[in-house]
């Protein structure tokens, strides 16, 4: 970093060096935004117990989620320019440390109003930790150094989510669901203690004074916002059937469509979308996007399918991520060597190719299927993330200019969570849909013009006997018998036709890859 290197915006970033060890730095920051990233799924296999102990309905307790994923949504987009108001340093203290308070509080909420409300300051504070972390990385490492850094980012952004589930089983099984929230305390007092002690900002990040666009932060809150409430409560509330999720609906619409027009036109945008002329950076959040969706929706399903269908324990249920989340961190190393030498965009199609493969493989849940094999259905879900995390955070950044840094880390977060957000809701809704229309499908077949049925109902009836039933009721535990299995049958059928659908997305973004530039993560090769 000793070469003069003046960006476009006229200031010199070559003569700065952080006081301390880069990669010291690096840990710290990416503790926070591990921290807040496990928040997005941590929560999910505890929401039964929540709905009981603050006597609510499930459907009701899903607000702590859709709260915290709304307002996580909307500072992701801001989070670059609330940095240049603030001060980086200083917005990222204020974001871990109110984080950790409103963690404490969810903890403490005595009703259902209380945890939402707090899940919103949660959501809101967590925002700024991941787009933060990832422009400190940027400016504290040098272009070739940045591949082996976004390793070590990958494994908050990757590993959380799945590690999230496990964890908050756990936790919730052994002790209470609060602890799910109690446990960023500790880590969060410390995180705090280790940024005041080891971050700086750079000349070019210090506190400036800059005009508040109020028409750019309504439109995006808005927006992202509506959008988020639209897609998570829709299933419940029959999708347009319902004027709440129309009104959601033509909100959300208004917002994301005149925050576009109006931060393309805004002669100081609370976030510059100019950064998507940059045609790396632009094909890689699209990419990036579907890389969180496609990992968030199947890390919802794969614990639901197993608590739901299968019967495990939430701990039990989250316990089969985990396996994969130790794959990943085994392989980002190889990984981060191999993109040095194979032009980047050729191994994160292999990773999106590979996705799709292990979800067509995935697709294959029977009702005798045990613990192991859900494992490798797993696995093979989540060991391809090694091979496009890293690849797409380099290669998005190697060619934007420097001045764009932050609005560009914040944007790159940002697609990534609202589709991951927007694809947990989404994913939950396809279930309960193809789950209605397999059983609309095949329910025909259960009738006493089937010989299989008269077969299957028979043996039930048998089994019935042996269970010493008596005559005259053996007849309707048989159908309740069979009842129970056609309703997990149809749930297999309908988690089969999801993962399907999954991997047929993941295999539609194979030929985008090959819009992105031929480079390796060391140097830029001729185009």
């Amino acid at each position: 970093m000793s070469e003069m290197v003046v960006a476009d915006d006229g200031i010199d970033r070559s003569g700065w060096k952080p006081k301390y060890n880069p990669w010291l730095i690096a840990v710290v920051v990416t503790l926070a935004a591990f921290m807040e990233i496990l928040d997005t799924t941590i929560v999910n296999v505890s929401l039964p117990h929540i709905a009981g102990s603050l006597s609510t309905t499930y459907d009701n307790a899903t607000w702590a989620l859709t709260s915290y994923l709304a307002a996580n949504a909307v500072v992701l987009t801001i989070s670059g320019w609330l940095g240049r108001v603030l001060g980086r340093k200083r917005y990222f203290i204020i974001c871990i440390l109110m984080f950790t308070v409103s963690s404490f509080l969810c903890g403490m909420a005595g009703s259902l109003g209380e945890l939402i409300i707090f899940r919103l300051m949660q959501g809101f504070f967590g925002g700024g930790l991941q787009p933060n972390q990832q422009s400190i990385i940027l400016d504290i490492f040098p272009p070739e150094k940045r591949g082996a850094a976004f390793g070590l980012t990958a494994m908050a952004t990757v590993v959380a989510p799945i590690l999230g589930p496990s964890l908050g089983g756990w936790i919730t099984d052994n002790y209470s669901w609060r602890w799910v929230f109690y446990l960023n305390v500790p880590i969060g007092i410390f995180t705090v203690f280790a940024v005041l002690m080891l971050l700086e900002d750079p000349p070019w990040e210090k506190k400036r004074k800059e005009r508040v666009d109020v028409i750019g932060l309504t439109l995006i809150t808005m927006g992202l916002g509506c959008l988020e409430v639209m897609v998570d409560r829709g299933e419940n509330a029959d999708w347009f059937g319902s004027f709440d999720i129309r009104l959601m609906g033509v909100f959300a619409f208004i917002g994301i469509v005149g925050a576009i027009f109006w931060l393309l036109k805004a002669k100081n945008p609370v976030v510059d979308l100019h950064v998507f002329k940059d045609r790396n950076f632009a094909v890689s959040s699209i990419l990036m996007a579907g890389l969180g969706g496609c990992l968030y929706a199947s890390a919802i399903i794969v614990p639901q399918f197993s608590q739901q269908v299968v019967g495990y324990t939430a701990f039990l249920s989250g316990l089969v991520l985990t396996p994969g989340g130790i794959v990943i961190i085994f392989l980002l190393p190889i990984v981060g060597r191999i993109i040095n030498v194979v032009p980047m965009r050729y191994v994160i199609a292999f990773g999106f190719f590979w996705m799709g493969s292990a979800m067509f493989f995935s697709a294959h849940l029977t009702p005798t299927l045990d613990f192991d094999h859900l494992v490798l259905f797993r696995v093979a879900q989540t060991a391809c993330l090694a091979f496009l995390f890293v690849p797409l955070s380099t290669i998005a950044f190697m060619t934007i200019p420097a001045k764009y840094n932050a609005d560009a880390a914040a944007l790159f977060s940002m697609v990534r969570n609202v589709l991951g957000a927007l694809c947990i809701s989404g994913a939950t809704a396809l279930v309960t849909q193809t789950r209605q229309a397999d059983q609309a499908r095949i329910v025909h077949t259960m009738s006493p013009l089937n010989q299989p049925f008269n077969e299957y109902l028979a043996h039930m009836k048998a089994v019935a006997q042996q269970a010493g039933y008596a005559a005259q009721d053996q007849a309707s535990v048989a159908m309740r018998y069979l009842y129970t299995d056609f309703q997990k049958q149809v749930a297999i059928l309908a988690y089969n036709d999801v993962f399907m659908i999954i991997g047929f997305c993941a295999f539609l973004l194979v030929p985008i890859c090959f819009l992105l530039d031929g480079y390796t993560a060391k140097k830029k090769k001729e185009k």
